[in-house]
Formats: structure tokens, sequence, C-alpha cells
């Protein structure tokens, strides 16, 4: 880092640290007691703090990594700063850790955009710098920063995992990667991911090898027709690299730190007899392919100002022309896959305090024939994430692609949570975009940020057969 923009950076993040404690000085007076899910994680952490660490509330999805952490924060500084009574792990310092791991996040996500946009390293400070800043604040991740959830640790860890596997650093990413673990289960996708990445990398280097045997060096790996014939030549290539002793051989050299942390995992899972801790009966996974056209949809939004333009529609519009049986053949897909694989969880049908329930609500439950309208919007919206990697590797692509699947289709529930770390990994990944675009979509941000925080504190109500205060939330 050079030393301007590292004067840039450590100002920025003290001015983000700063209107962060602000926020979560007025919420947490708002709302002092344990709120949604923190009624479980609040009393589990502070059993943790009075060393209590055989007792375990049965209704916790989730490994301890929060408690732990928190208790290995607090702890020094309660010895510090001398500190007694109920203040010692009380709510608030329980939240508060998440507002270090949010100055974590901004970190590391400029670190990781300086290392994946290494090429682009000139003459783009100040859109580096604007990025890191934006995705800290993307709104459903920014929100959780002012609660005691397991989102901003997770997502902290993941990156940081993520990180260390773009340095080269596997040991240190699959001790992360089982941090992140602890954090959220699910996490074990994206340490799969890191692990994926060397994977791809010694594939594009296989394919690039065999094209330039073929003399075919006009086709870079990267670029495969979007065909039946292409997606047969994907598959037979994928078939007979996995078979090849030597590939694997290659990739076991690197790969085994991650391959460790995976063959734990699933002894894990079958000590546990599963992947959830507790309250396993809400909590069951299904096959729900809509799930990833949620996800697309919420992406399109969510990126818009970095994402949509003029020339990209004509470019989807000329797709359309060119490759009219190819998209006839999504669209069939996709109906049937909206007819006869969309499920709905209880808790999206019953709980008015979430977001979600309302976009359900009044978009979804409007009529029976809604979610078959959106599908061209569904089919739009997947063709625009996939063309934000065109710069990016075939078999690069195919890890990310199969690990957002893993990441969203088995989830019941929707959740726009779970869809915090694909969607921050799916905008690393983009090329850097323009200040003006960038700067827009820092506004869009912050503005929908603003409104959730204003939301959450000013607009309560009651239930009719309870007396406590409910709040609106992602």
């Amino acid at each position: 880092m050079e030393k301007f923009e590292g004067y840039i950076f450590t100002a920025l993040c003290s001015t983000n640290f700063l209107v962060s404690c602000l926020l979560f000085s007025r919420i947490t007076r708002e709302q002092r007691e344990p709120y949604m899910d923190e009624i479980f994680h609040v009393p589990q952490a502070q059993k943790y703090c009075h060393g209590k660490f055989n007792e375990w509330d049965p209704m916790i999805t989730t490994l301890p990594g929060l408690y732990l952490i928190s208790v290995g924060v607090i702890k020094p500084i309660v010895w510090l700063a001398d500190l007694t009574g109920e203040v010692v792990c009380s709510t608030a310092m329980l939240r508060f850790v998440n507002l270090l791991f949010n100055c974590g996040n901004l970190y590391l996500l400029y670190l990781l955009i300086c290392k994946l946009h290494l090429r682009e390293k000139t003459r783009t400070t100040s859109r580096r710098v604007l990025s890191a800043l934006s995705l800290s604040t993307f709104p459903v991740l920014y929100f959780f920063n002012f609660l005691y959830y397991t989102d901003a640790g997770s997502t902290f860890f993941i990156l940081f995992t993520y990180l260390m596997t773009l340095y080269g650093c596997h040991k240190a990413s699959a001790v992360l990667g089982v941090c992140s673990v602890l954090f959220r289960q699910t996490n074990i996708i994206w340490v799969a991911f890191c692990a994926g990445t060397l994977v791809a990398a010694k594939m594009d280097e296989a394919w690039r090898v065999e094209h330039t045997k073929k003399r075919d060096e006009k086709s870079p790996p990267s670029q495969v027709p979007l065909s039946f014939s292409g997606a047969k030549k994907i598959i037979l290539f994928t078939i007979e690299f996995l078979t090849s002793p030597s590939h694997m051989k290659a990739v076991l050299l690197v790969a085994w730190p991650y391959a460790v942390v995976g063959v734990g995992f699933l002894a894990f899972v079958v000590l546990n007899d599963g992947i959830v801790v507790g309250d396993r009966m809400s909590h069951e996974a299904c096959l729900n392919f809509p799930q990833l056209f949620y996800f697309f949809s919420f992406t399109l939004f969510f990126s818009a100002p970095v994402s949509l333009c003029y020339h990209r529609v004509l470019r989807f519009l000329q797709a359309l022309k060119k490759q009219p049986l190819f998209f006839l053949f999504v669209t069939g897909v996709s109906l049937l896959l909206v007819w006869k694989f969309t499920a709905v969880h209880k808790y999206l049908l019953a709980d008015n305090r979430h977001f979600p329930f309302y976009v359900w609500n009044k978009i979804f439950q409007r009529h029976e024939l809604v979610r078959f309208l959106l599908i061209p919007a569904y089919i739009y919206a997947g063709w625009n994430f996939l063309d934000s990697f065109k710069s990016r590797s075939l078999f690069w692509s195919l890890a990310f692609l199969a690990c957002l699947l893993a990441a969203t289709v088995p989830q019941k529930l929707l959740e726009f949570r779970y869809f915090i770390i694909p969607y921050l990994m799916y905008r690393l990944h983009m090329p850097l975009p323009s200040l003006p675009r960038l700067i827009v979509e820092f506004l869009l941000y912050t503005a929908v940020n603003a409104a959730t925080i204003y939301i959450f504190i000013t607009k309560t109500f009651h239930w009719p057969d309870s007396t406590a205060t409910q709040r609106f939330m992602w």
C-alpha cells in the first residue's frame, strides 16, 4: 500500500468506525434487550462468560464460534478495565464485538480488491478504496453489525480464508476455514470454494495445454461455446482430468489442508447425525431451486449501479436473437423448477418482522401465476450475473457456480442473510467499476441502510398476544 493511499484508507477506517459507533449507540439505546435470534445467542454467550461451557441451548443451530470469540475479546478488556457487574458480557458489550468485525471486514475487502485487481494497480486508488467502503456497507451485512448475530464474524473469517488462499498460505487458510465453520456450518461450502480455485487453476492450465496441442489457440480457456456441444466438451474434459492420477496428485500437493478440513467436517456430520446442531425440525434441507432465482434477482438489484448498462442489455437481446433454442430450453427448465421445486418455509409465512415476509406477501402471493411470470426477469438476472464473470476463467466460474448452488438450493427459508457471502464473492470478482458507478452504488447502499435503521428504530408495533415491542428488520 502506498503511503498516500495508506493515509486515505486509515482515515476512512476511522471515520467508518466512528459513524458505526454512533449508530450502534442509538440502536442499543432503543433496543436494550436481546431481540429476535439474540434471545438465544446472548444468554448462551453469557453462560460461556461465566465459564459454563457444558451448558447449551438446544434451539441454537450453529456451532459456538461467536461465543468463544466474544469471550476471548471481552475477558481481557474486562480484566484490563477492572469491570464488574452487569456490564460484563452485557447485550451491548456482546454486540460491540460485531463492530470490531465490521472494521476487519472493511480491511479484508480492501486487501482482496487489491489482490484480485492487481493488473489495475495504477490510477485506481480511489476506486479500490471506495469499492471496499461500499462493500463493507452492503446493507444486509451492515445492519447485523449492530446486533449479536453470527453474520459479521462469519463473513470476516470467510474473507480472511479466501485472502490467505490468494496469497498461497493454504495451511493458514484451512485453519481460518475451520474458524468460519464454527460460526456457521454452511461456510464449509466456501472453504471448498477456496480449494476449488486451486483445482480450477490446474484445470485451466491443462485445458490450455490441450488447446495448444490442437493448435486451437484462438479459443482461450474462458471462451467455450454456450451450447450443448460446448457443455459436452467441458464434461468430458472434467471427467478425464479428475480420473488422471498425475493431475490429482498435483492438486492434492497444494490443496491437502482443505481436504483435511473437509474430512474433519464429514466426521462431524456423521457424529452429529446432520449439519444442524439444534432445532432440526425448522432447518431441514430440501431442493428449493428457485432460491437460485431469488439470489440472481437480489444480486441484480444491489449490483445495478455497477452492472447494469445499455450495452449489456443490448448484448442480452443479441444473445436471444442468436441462440433462441438455447434460451427457450432455459425457460422450459426454469418453468419446471419453479413449478415442482418451490418450497415455502413456515417462518416466511408467519414472521411479519422480516422484510422477506413482505416480499413474498406483496409479490409472490398476489396470484399463483406471478412466480411463473417472473421467469423472464430471472433469466435476465442470471445472464447478467454470468456476464460479469467474462474476465474470469472457465473452470473458476464453474467452481463458483457449483458452490453457489450448494449454498442456496438446499435452503428452504428465503433469508437474505444467506446471500451475503455469495453476493460479496460475486461483487469482488467483477471488473473494478468506474468511480461514478461506485459513487452511485455507495449512495444506494447508504440510502438502504438509512431506511432500514430508521424503520427498525421508529416503526415499532405490537402483536395482539404480546406486550413486547416488535421491529422490522432484514
